[in-house]
């Protein structure tokens, strides 16, 4: 169970700089140990919170369940999607995302806001398929394209 080879890549990086606003799209974003992801509203709030991650295969899942062609990261409401590595493998690992070192803790639960954002059913579509939250160890620039790697 600590054999992880495979790395992944970022491809897609967003924030939101307030409550129950859209995120911001962005090409890199600077993670801050204690802090999270500079621009977010989480930032600035030490924590099991400070960045979360969501596969993109569990988006292709997502709109699978929907009955849809595809579904937008910006209403997911995570801060980074990543392709081609189990993030729930990442458990007691510490892992390297561009500059920045992050942990996983814990499980990114869906909200009631996916029925909002995904429409009816979208709440238990996205069961399963959260994601992760993570804590930023060592601060660093993390950009699209960026490995995603146990270290």
């Amino acid at each position: 169970m600590r054999n992880l080879p495979q790395t992944g890549r970022v491809e897609w990086i967003g924030v939101r700089d307030k409550k129950r606003q859209p995120l911001i799209e962005l090409q890199s974003v600077n993670a801050v140990i204690g802090g999270g992801l500079e621009g977010d509203r989480y930032a600035g709030r030490s924590g099991k919170r400070e960045v979360t991650l969501i596969q993109a295969e569990h988006i292709a899942a997502v709109a699978s369940l929907l009955h849809k062609d595809s579904v937008d990261p910006q209403l997911l409401r995570r801060n980074i999607v990543v392709s081609g590595v189990n993030l729930l493998a990442l458990k007691g690992k510490r892992f390297r995302i561009g500059e920045a070192v992050l942990e996983m803790t814990g499980l990114c639960h869906p909200c009631s806001r996916m029925e909002e954002n995904l429409g009816a059913g979208g709440y238990n579509a996205m069961r399963g398929h959260g994601g992760i939250n993570a804590r930023v160890l060592e601060s660093g620039i993390i950009r699209l394209g960026d490995e995603v790697a146990v270290v």
